[in-house]
């Protein structure tokens, strides 16, 4: 009997590694991946960071040459769509009405722009971050516009803010929190970004409601109507209010989705056949006691492809690390790890900085009853590795010596 092979359903980051991991690791059969943008697989963060910037040529993107895959072995298909996945049959379906035969089908869907819902919002000058298309509009936009606006103070629109200002732009963040970064960092150290931002003279508002972008008397954007009635004046906007995952695909083929793709520490669904990994994947942490997180990050999505191609071999492998995030904006680059929880009966208590606050190069610890549960280094390299050592032992931030000013 043929072998059915190993079919992904998304040709992002996690794909390209799944891929990767199976070929390195002796894996045989065959490889399909599927995705509906025209490209090959490519990571993420460089679009808002060196190519937005540009300090990095858009090929820096691309996880693998163009030959690697062929080279592979792996049947790479871009440009086409699953539209639906045959349980019965163990097939998936592609919008030309190809049916692809899987031993193991992997969801690898990923996540799309949370849209805006106001009137204007699909003028011409309302832009999004997501794929390498959206990055190369965006840097042409950043060529003929002055004032930029942008909506939302998470990841994604404060490093577009900081590429703006070096592109010479004015520009206004808007935040409806009470600070940017507030659910994610907690107030002390969103506070630290909020200044930094404004000591680059960025205009930032919070607790902000966006009602409407205006136009001029044609359809080039305008401004930005607040819940006040006061007008941002802006020429271009660009919105980033967060994510939705790609569930579309399993619930349509009755898997539990429940804000993600449910799936067990080896990122099987309740369908021993079909896996999800990454952006689109609720899976359990075991570093955090088995607590189900989603998580958007670069970090997050190759650990998953890893994880997936050794689940897929019969490992019992899982992801014993803790999670992980980075960012680069201006001068200043950050990396954090573990989980701090903002609210509820097991949120930190307490945020401890060891370094130098003001000219940021420190390390913040986030506390409960005195032990670390994340750490933020910024400006202060190499010991992420040791922060993450500290958390899993149950220490707190002077257990031991670090390299701070």
């Amino acid at each position: 009997m043929t072998a059915r092979g190993v079919v992904v359903v998304g040709a992002g980051l996690t794909a390209a590694v799944l891929a990767e991991t199976l070929r390195n690791e002796g894996w045989t059969g065959p490889v399909t991946i599927v995705g509906a943008e025209p490209h090959r697989p490519y990571e993420r963060p460089v679009l808002s960071k060196g190519y937005l910037l540009g300090n990095e040529p858009r090929d820096a993107a691309f996880v693998h040459p163009p030959e690697w895959y062929p080279d592979h072995d792996v049947d790479l298909r871009t440009g086409v769509r699953v539209v639906a996945v045959d349980r019965v049959a163990a097939e998936a379906v592609l919008d030309d009405g190809t049916r692809l035969p899987y031993d193991d089908l992997v969801l690898a869907t990923g996540a799309s722009p949370r849209r805006l819902d106001v009137p204007g919002a699909d003028l011409p000058g309302v832009r999004y971050l997501r794929r390498i298309e959206d990055a190369d509009r965006l840097l042409a936009a950043f060529g003929d516009a002055r004032r930029l606006a942008v909506v939302g103070g998470g990841w994604i629109g404060l490093e577009v803010t900081a590429a703006a200002r070096a592109a010479g732009l004015d520009v206004t963040v808007l935040e409806a929190g009470d600070l940017p970064l507030g659910r994610v960092l907690g107030p002390e150290m969103a506070r630290v970004f909020v200044d930094l931002h404004r000591e680059h003279g960025v205009d930032v508002r919070t607790g902000v409601q966006v009602r409407a972008i205006e136009a001029d008397g044609g359809r080039r954007v305008a401004g930005v109507r607040l819940g006040d009635g006061s007008l941002v004046p802006a020429d271009l906007v660009v919105v980033g209010i967060g994510a939705v995952p790609e569930t579309g695909l399993a619930e349509q083929a009755g898997l539990e989705v429940r804000g993600g793709v449910v799936v067990d520490e080896h990122l099987r669904t309740a369908d021993p056949r079909i896996l999800a990994a990454g952006d689109v994947a609720l899976a359990p942490r075991p570093a955090l006691g088995g607590r189900a997180l989603r998580v958007e990050h670069w970090a997050n999505a190759r650990r998953h492809g890893e994880l997936a191609a050794r689940t897929i071999m019969g490992a019992d492998a899982v992801d014993e690390r803790l999670p992980y995030f980075y960012t680069d904006q201006y001068d200043l680059g950050m990396e954090y790890v573990g989980y701090a929880e903002p609210e509820g009966p097991e949120a930190y208590d307490e945020v401890a900085v060891r370094g130098d606050l003001g000219r940021r190069e420190l390390i913040a610890f986030w506390l409960r009853e005195g032990r670390a549960v994340a750490g933020m280094n910024v400006n202060v390299w190499d010991v992420t590795e040791d922060i993450e050592a500290l958390i899993r032992a149950g220490g707190g931030p002077d257990d031991r010596e670090w390299p701070v000013p």
